[in-house]
């Protein structure tokens, strides 16, 4: 299916117009879930969702639903239980981050304050789980152990390492927790609606995992490495705000004495608009992008080896098409 987000190719004329009237679909119930009687609440709510997004997370769900039947209520409905838990995620982090845009508008928190935000984040929490209780008990079970894993992953960022443990392997265990669960149960709960094969749905959920950390690091290298952010941020806004991504890490464990100056920038704040530019500019040069390149390219090619049980459709070609386009994004 062609995305101008993610550069998917289309793969199947056929798929490509289930998924996209099925997209079109999950917008119209998005929209039907953030209403309220609260005029506030309902205006809050309605902020992010109606910014848009990549819809990465219904797009994975409405693809795996073609290993069964496409059409079954319960795929949809996958799809917008998702999407809601991963907007409701993002305004939380928001209020954490004291972010000041998301999808380049005005975030919830710096228009109506933070407690405003929280509310509606667990509004649309709410929204979920009550969209999730209609597709049954083992989907809600699914989308409880999804939410604790991303609870663990913010507050196992907001603690950071431990004491002597290795940085990197820290920070790849928050963005499987707290990114890489959720799209992995869009894939699982996709396939399981569509009344998919067990074997199947668990595949399916597999690659999700593996498919979401590469979608997070990608995320990440752009932030550096691109003039105009996909979110709408400044470029380098998480150098600038202290965020250890994988680049910097990499660098920062780096013992190549030409660094020396970009590690001193590293460990001190980034405040400053001219030393954040310098070390933006340095971080850009660094052999760290290229070995964080890598690091996406691994995790892309795992999920295209995860795919390798299941039948040759176009579905599976369009998730392998999802492993070129992800990989492509930090060449």
């Amino acid at each position: 299916m062609s995305s101008p987000v993610l550069g998917i190719p289309a793969v199947d004329p056929a798929l490509e117009a289930s998924v996209t009237a099925g997209l079109e679909e999950v917008e119209e119930r998005l929209a039907e879930a953030v209403k309220s009687d609260h005029a506030l609440l309902a205006s809050a709510s309605r902020h992010l969702v109606a910014a848009g997004g990549k819809r990465f997370r219904p797009l994975l769900a409405l693809v795996a639903g073609h290993f069964g039947d496409a059409d079954a209520p319960g795929v949809v409905r996958s799809a917008v239980v998702v999407e809601l838990t991963h907007v409701a995620t993002l305004y939380h982090d928001d209020v954490m981050d004291e972010a000041a845009l998301r999808r380049g508008e005005s975030s919830a928190n710096a228009r109506w304050g933070n407690t405003v935000a929280i509310l509606a984040g667990d509004f649309l929490f709410a929204r979920a789980s009550d969209v999730a209780a209609d597709l049954g008990t083992e989907s809600v079970r699914i989308q409880a152990r999804t939410f604790e894993r991303l609870v663990h992953g913010q507050l196992r960022e907001t603690l950071g390492p431990r004491d002597g443990e290795d940085p990197v392997a820290h920070y790849l265990g928050v963005l499987s927790d707290k990114t890489a669960s959720l799209i992995a149960t869009s894939a699982r709960l996709g396939a399981l609606h569509s009344g998919a094969a067990d074997d199947v749905v668990d595949v399916l959920a597999r690659y999700g995992e593996r498919i979401g950390m590469a979608f997070q690091l990608a995320d990440d290298l752009l932030d550096i490495a691109s003039d105009v952010t996909e979110s709408g941020k400044t470029p380098g806004t998480d150098l600038r705000e202290g965020v250890p991504t994988l680049p910097v890490l990499y660098a920062q464990r780096s013992l190549d004495t030409s660094g020396d100056r970009l590690r001193m920038l590293l460990d001190g704040p980034l405040t400053d608009d001219a030393a954040h530019a310098e070390a933006l500019a340095l971080l850009r040069r660094h052999p760290a992008m290229a070995e964080a390149s890598a690091e996406v390219r691994r995790w892309a090619a795992e999920a295209r080896a995860v795919l390798a049980p299941l039948p040759d459709v176009p579905a599976r070609w369009a998730l392998e098409a999802l492993c070129d386009s992800v990989a492509d994004r930090t060449a």
